[in-house]
């Protein structure tokens, strides 16, 4: 079984480097182009996949769909422990606007952000019923940067800690206990010329 891992498109509070969380916010038109992007790329590589299953949060929903059509790959239904980590009273609000409102060590402060346990525990739970229903299958699952950045770390412990980018894949393949990374965090179809694929 191979998965592999994809963070949503681009939004506006993306670009503008606004802390989303469980706020519902959509992709724009960039990250639509993005989800294509990935969607070409995924065409032309070797790996075939079976299901795509995102977390309910619209961004990821329709990244899911968008490369969904592309590939022709049907969508399941969503799977809630996908959801981004909520990040309580900062959601919303810019990095200049946190330290505005907290100071500097905001990051040391309790303000309702879910603790990585919880967000770690919901990973690996997921993780362990996607094993049990699709061993025999590839999935793609679209989630949250948070979110993948946590599974990453239960997983793996600090080998891997770089930012999660939007529309990047990570792929990781089941072998006997554990899950052997194949590819991380990589965007390379981002500055590709892929070109779209006749109607």
């Amino acid at each position: 079984m191979r998965i592999g891992l994809i963070r949503h498109g681009l939004t506006d509070w993306n670009a503008a480097g606004r802390i989303q969380g469980q706020t519902d916010i959509p992709l724009n038109a960039e990250g639509r182009e993005q989800a294509e992007r990935l969607g070409r790329r995924l065409l032309t590589e070797e790996y075939r996949w079976d299901h795509i299953i995102t977390s309910g949060l619209s961004r990821a929903q329709e990244t899911g769909e968008i490369i969904s059509g592309l590939l022709n790959v049907p969508l399941l239904e969503p799977d809630a422990r996908l959801k981004e980590r909520a990040f309580g009273q900062i959601e919303g609000l810019t990095s200049e606007e946190r330290v505005a409102r907290w100071g500097v060590s905001w990051e040391t402060l309790d303000l309702g952000q879910e603790q990585i346990a919880d967000i770690q525990t919901r990973a690996l739970g997921f993780l362990e019923d996607l094993w049990e229903a699709h061993q025999d299958q590839n999935v793609l699952i679209v989630s949250h940067g948070a979110f993948l950045a946590n599974m990453l770390s239960a997983l793996y412990k600090d080998r891997y800690t770089e930012r999660i980018g939007n529309l990047s894949l990570t792929i990781l393949e089941k072998e006997r206990e554990d899950w052997r990374p194949l590819l991380y965090n990589c965007t390379r179809h981002l500055s590709l010329d892929l070109a779209k694929q006749p109607e």
